[in-house]
């Protein structure tokens, strides 16, 4: 044999060599996935948990963030309404100065005039602490409620229907809002 004859004989020997190694290595890359396809199938279950699982992680926390969402909104309102909560309160002398002049210029008996310009701030006042949300309380002829009222004193009452009943108020109580912003400073009968 020539040396051609001998260099194509084992060019086509080292041709099949590298043929039945490729062939070696994917049979061993199909056993290889063939034994994770049935891994699979076996974890397919511990799969299906776990994402059945992390979908439950997911809803509670977007549940929770929706809760958070509203807390912090309902917070914020919430201090929005009563942030100037001091302002008010620091207000309501004043209102009462006002109040008692109005009473002291309506009795008959009174030489002091409550001039029109002073009724109209009067009036000014007491609308504006309205749309702020203050509302005064009724307290002459009802129940005496020491969560509302703070009794100043107790007097015999004048009838014995009026007995534990608030008689007098000597300072009006206010809301501001639903929340109690001053309790009202009563006289109660006993």
């Amino acid at each position: 044999m020539s040396n051609k004859g001998k260099s194509s004989e084992k060019e086509n020997i080292e041709e099949m060599e590298d043929q039945i190694l490729e062939n070696q290595e994917e049979q061993t890359e199909n056993e290889a996935e063939n034994g994770e396809l049935k891994e699979e199938s076996t974890n397919g279950d511990d799969k299906d948990s776990q994402i059945a699982e992390l979908k439950d992680k997911y809803l509670r926390l977007a549940a929770e963030f929706e809760n958070y969402k509203r807390r912090t909104v309902k917070e914020k309102l919430n201090m929005m309404g009563t942030a100037n909560r001091d302002t008010l309160s620091a207000l309501l002398p004043v209102m009462d100065d006002f109040d008692r002049a109005k009473k002291m210029a309506e009795d008959e008996s009174s030489t002091e005039p409550f001039s029109e310009g002073v009724m109209m701030v009067y009036n000014k006042l007491f609308n504006t602490l309205q749309q702020k949300g203050i509302k005064a309380m009724e307290s002459n002829g009802e129940e005496f409620d020491p969560e509302l009222h703070e009794a100043i004193t107790e007097i015999p009452a004048p009838t014995e229907e009026m007995k534990g009943k608030v008689i007098d108020t000597v300072e009006k109580g206010y809301y501001l809002k639903e929340a109690i912003l001053r309790y009202a400073k009563v006289v109660v009968g006993k």
